[in-house]
Parts: C-alpha cells; sequence; structure tokens
C-alpha cells in the first residue's frame, strides 16, 4: 500500500481492512517530568508542555482549543511545525470514526467531552514517585476495553503526553529492556543523556533494580506516566483487535503488557506510527519492539515533501515526528479505504486553515 510500510506480518492489517466501526481515542496525561528544561519540545517552553495534552484534546475532538490562547506548535525557524494533533484531526475528519477522549491523568484538564481514570496528573520521575494510582487506572481501562468490545469492530488509541519518551524509557528500563539511547523525541537532537540521567535518579530513589521480574505496577508508580497503564489496560481488555497509535511510549506499553502477561498473544495488536519514528537516527524502535514480541509496526509515510504548508516540511528535518495518535489515526484512515495522498491533502488543508 502506498504510503505504508509493515514490519512483521501484515495478517492483522487484512483484517482491520475489513472491518468498518472503528473507535479512535486519544489518551491524555500530564507528567511534572516535562518541566525540566531541554526534555520535551512538546510545547513553546517547559512551563507550557502541561497544556499540550489538553489542548491536542480539545482540537481532536472539537476543532478548537479552549485551554490556551492558541494551538501548540514547536518554534522552529521559518514556518512552525504544526502540533500532530493537526494531523490527527485531518485524518480522522476524513474517516469518520468514533471518537474518545480518555483523560488518564492531567493536570490541565480538556476543556471536552472525556471519560477521567484518574484526577491525579504524574510527577517529575525523579523523584522515584511518579504515579500513585497505576493498577487503579489499570483496572478501569482494562474494563473500558471489554465494554468497547461489544460496540465496536476494532480500537485505536494514541497519547498525548510532554516528556512521554522519558517516562516510557524509565519503564522499558525498569522492566529490564535494553532501550538506552533507542527512545524517540519531538527535536531533532535527541537528550538521550538528559532522559538517561532523569531515568537513573528515579530508579535509584525507589529502590529499583532493573529486571524482567519486577512488578510493572511498583515501576510505573516510580518511573512512569497514567497514559502507560491506560493503554496497557484497554489493549489488555480489548476482545477485538487494538491499533497502538504511536512509536516508543506505546512500545513501552507493550512492556507493560508482557510484564503482566507473559504468554500474551500480540496477535490481535500492533503499532501504528509515523516513518519519521520508525527512521529516527536517533532512536530505534524496531530493536525495542523485537525485545518485547512478535508485534508487527506500520509505519506511515504522508509525503510531506509534497505538502503545500511550509510548516509540515518540519517533519522531514527532525521535529515532532508524532503524537496524538497521529501514525495511527493515518494508518485509520489507509485501513479505511483513503489514499496517503487524501490524507496528505486533508492534513495540508486543515494546517493551512
Amino acid at each position: 500500500m502506498k504510503g505504508l510500510t509493515t514490519y512483521g506480518s501484515d495478517e492483522i492489517n487484512k483484517r482491520l481492512q475489513e472491518l468498518e466501526n472503528p473507535i479512535f481515542i486519544c489518551t491524555t496525561a500530564t507528567t511534572e517530568t516535562s518541566n525540566i528544561p531541554g526534555i520535551s519540545g512538546a510545547g513553546a517552553s517547559p512551563e507550557l508542555t502541561k497544556f499540550t495534552p489538553a489542548a491536542d484534546a480539545e482540537l481532536i475532538l472539537d476543532g478548537e482549543v479552549k485551554c490556551m490562547e492558541s494551538i501548540p506548535e514547536t518554534v522552529v525557524e521559518g514556518d512552525a511545525a504544526p502540533t500532530p494533533s493537526m494531523l490527527t484531526k485531518a485524518s480522522v475528519d476524513l474517516c469518520k470514526p468514533a471518537l474518545l477522549i480518555l483523560d488518564a491523568g492531567t493536570e490541565i484538564k480538556p476543556q471536552t467531552d472525556k471519560l477521567t481514570l484518574s484526577e491525579h496528573h504524574g510527577k517529575n520521575i525523579a523523584t522515584g514517585k511518579a504515579v500513585c494510582d497505576a493498577e487503579d487506572i489499570f483496572q478501569k481501562a482494562f474494563d473500558l476495553g471489554r465494554t468497547l468490545s461489544d460496540t465496536q469492530d476494532y480500537i485505536v488509541i494514541g497519547e498525548t503526553i510532554a516528556a512521554g519518551t522519558t517516562t516510557a524509557l524509565g519503564v522499558l528500563i525498569g522492566l529490564g529492556y535494553d532501550a538506552w539511547g533507542k527512545v524517540s523525541g519531538s527535536m531533532p537532537t535527541n537528550p538521550h543523556d538528559l532522559k538517561n540521567e532523569t531515568v537513573k535518579a528515579g530508579l535509584e530513589k525507589a529502590g529499583i533494580t532493573p529486571s524482567k521480574d519486577n512488578d510493572p505496577f511498583d515501576v510505573i508508580a516510580a518511573v512512569g506516566d497514567p497514559m502507560l497503564p491506560a493503554v496497557a489496560g484497554v489493549a489488555m481488555g480489548a476482545e477485538v483487535p487494538v491499533v497502538l497509535a504511536g512509536g516508543t511510549q506505546l512500545a513501552s506499553a507493550c512492556a507493560i503488557i508482557k510484564a503482566l502477561d507473559p504468554e500474551f498473544d500480540f496477535s490481535n495488536i500492533c503499532l501504528a506510527t509515523t516513518s519519521f519514528v520508525v527512521k529516527d537516527e536517533t532512536a530505534d524502535l524496531l530493536d525495542i519492539v523485537s525485545q518485547i514480541g512478535d508485534i508487527t509496526v506500520n509505519a506511515v509515510n504522508p509525503c510531506f515533501e509534497k505538502a503545500r504548508y511550509g510548516g509540515l516540511k518540519n517533519y522531514l528535518d527532525g521535529f515532532v515526528k508524532e503524537g496524538a495518535g497521529a501514525g495511527g489515526a493515518m494508518f485509520l484512515a489507509l485501513m479505511m479505504g483513503h489514499d496517503i495522498d487524501e490524507v496528505r491533502e486533508a492534513i495540508d488543508e486543515y494546517c493551512s486553515k
């Protein structure tokens, strides 16, 4: 399929193309880890990153931002790089799935319809006390996955959380995976040293030694974020196919699933992200996934070199890459019969507004 590269089996893609009633979920959460200067580019400043998840959710569901004065953007020389939620919004408008905002724990609450799993946002993982109610979030999300399976043919679930690749690194390392220097990031220069130092500090404070034998909820509580148990819960509870819309953060959710059930069958789950993540030379998503299990990874290339809106070309230079389920939303549009040129045109038009 033009614009799509599949790593692993394409059997799940064939099944998805035969189904007609998906739901797209955007999971919002915040972690105070994003307050660390230089660790995230998901906002014009560290102080503004806590608004990004709420703004993304509002834009995807209602087409306008209410929690802040303007749409979040990555500031670069020339045209700003559009927030990935604009890619998501254009894609879901094109294929019109059911939509759900799942608030796993945000500091700034989205001013839109949402299902709230927790009133507690994530703390700075360097403290070793990041998430206070990980198991409760997971159980509520598990029940949601089971409930949605009664009405939806498949579930596409993505996330919006600034500094989420750092918390993903914390969980991957805590669960014994070789992930140092392999998680992606929203900037061309990936601050691996800063991410590594933050994770090491949190694990040390929590007294956790990396091991696949660790309880995943202990690891999330120490160095994770509220989004991760929410996504893992929905995926494990679902009795229909699940598309994990994202890159290294969603791979971390798979690591949680594997820790909870070492025999879990991933044939009903795939990752769908952007080619910008898979081809990121500062990261290695495919290696991380291969360590976890036999999980299909779909990479969507929207061919932004053909885009009319100049800011989209920043994605080609390593800015943003992914977020708010953008890769999964574009993948969903492809599965529902639209071609990649239609998807790019819809994104181009939406950004130009």
